[in-house]
C-alpha cells in the first residue's frame, strides 16, 4: 500500500462496521439462530439473518419474526446480546488490511466516521477488542437514531463535522448502507465482501463496488483525479 498523499474530493469518509470493517456476520447469523431457537421461535435461514444485517435490531425482529410489541422485542434482544457478548464464540476479526487502510486514511489528513446498526455499547465494546477506535472522530449507533435506510445517522454526522453531503462518502456492505446515502443526498462506495453482493449493491447506484478494501485509498484519489479535470 503506497502512501501517497490522498487528495480531499472526500474529506469525510463514513464506514458501516458489521460486514465493512469487522467480520461480524457468521457470529450475527449464528445468534440470530441461536435467540429463536431459544425463544421457540422459528429458526430463520441464513440468507434471511444476512439479509436484514445494517438494520438496527428491532427492526430486524419486526421482519424476520413479526415481531411488533417492545416487550416481546426487549426480551429478544436481551436473548440475543447474552448470545453475541458472552456465549457465541464465533470469531468476528476485523476483514485483513483494515488497520493499515485506517491508518493510511488518518495520516491523508481525512476525518473518519462510523454509522452502523450496532447499538453504542456494542460499538464501543468493538473498537476496545480491536483497538480501532482512536482511528474515528464521530459515530453514530443504532440506539441513537432512525434504523437504515434513514438518512438520520448521516445528517448528524454532518451536522457535527460542519460537512455538506457532497464532502463525505459512505462505504458499506448492504444496500440499506447505499439507500441511507442516496436519502442523505451522498455518494456512495459498496463492498462486495459482506451480506449483499456486487449485482444487488449496484442496484443502488454506488460510485463504484470494492471487492478489496486495500484498494480503498487508490480509489479515492482516482475520484479526486477525475474530479479535478
Amino acid at each position: 500500500m503506497n502512501n501517497q498523499q490522498i487528495a480531499h474530493r472526500f474529506p469525510l469518509i463514513i464506514f458501516d462496521w458489521d460486514g465493512t470493517l469487522m467480520d461480524s456476520v457468521p457470529r450475527i447469523v449464528s445468534c440470530m439462530q441461536k435467540m429463536a431457537k431459544a425463544a421457540n421461535l422459528p429458526v430463520p435461514a441464513e440468507s434471511a439473518v444476512r439479509d436484514i444485517i445494517g438494520l438496527s435490531l428491532w427492526v430486524a425482529l419486526e421482519r424476520l419474526f413479526d415481531c411488533h410489541e417492545e416487550v416481546e422485542q426487549q426480551k429478544l434482544i436481551a436473548i440475543y446480546r447474552e448470545l453475541y457478548v458472552h456465549q457465541d464464540a464465533t470469531p468476528s476479526p476485523l476483514f485483513p488490511d483494515v488497520v493499515e487502510v485506517l491508518t493510511e486514511l488518518t495520516q491523508s489528513g481525512l476525518q473518519l466516521g462510523v454509522a452502523t446498526g450496532k447499538a453504542r455499547q456494542g460499538l464501543e465494546r468493538a473498537w476496545k477488542e480491536t483497538n480501532t477506535g482512536k482511528f474515528f472522530q464521530v459515530s453514530r449507533c443504532a440506539d441513537e437514531a432512525n434504523s437504515k435506510p434513514h438518512p438520520q445517522m448521516l445528517n448528524e454526522i454532518l451536522l457535527e463535522t460542519g460537512y455538506g453531503a457532497e464532502q463525505a462518502i459512505m462505504i458499506g456492505d448492504s444496500r440499506y448502507d447505499l439507500r441511507m446515502a442516496s436519502a442523505a443526498k451522498m455518494p456512495s462506495l459498496g463492498v462486495s465482501w459482506g451480506v449483499h453482493d456486487n449485482a444487488t449493491l449496484s442496484l443502488e447506484s454506488p460510485l463504484d463496488v470494492l471487492t478489496d478494501i486495500a484498494d480503498l485509498p487508490s480509489l479515492l484519489r482516482k475520484f479526486e483525479a477525475v474530479s479535478a479535470e
